[in-house]
């Protein structure tokens, strides 16, 4: 492709990019160390306490399981008819 029949938008981003960048604040390290340091904690608490929910519903489902049963037949109410006798 030659130079002259370039993507308009490919030359407003060249401008963009060759043009005078803007200053960075002195502390925008220290503020997203800060930052991602509060971010890993709260990820790391929710996990942990997703850990413990799970941990806490699947005892209660295995308590529930053991007093109840559910693969447990119940037992017959009324005796079947006695034929042939």
């Amino acid at each position: 492709m030659s130079a002259d029949r370039r993507d308009p938008r490919e030359e407003q981003v060249r401008r963009m990019l060759d043009g005078p960048h803007p200053a960075l604040p002195p502390d925008l390290a220290a503020r997203a160390v800060r930052r991602g340091g509060r971010r890993l904690r709260l990820r790391r608490a929710v996990l942990r306490t997703t850990g413990w929910l799970l941990a806490a519903a699947l005892a209660a489902f295995l308590v529930w399981a053991e007093v109840e049963q559910p693969w447990a037949t119940e037992p017959a109410q009324v005796t079947p008819p006695l034929e042939g006798w």
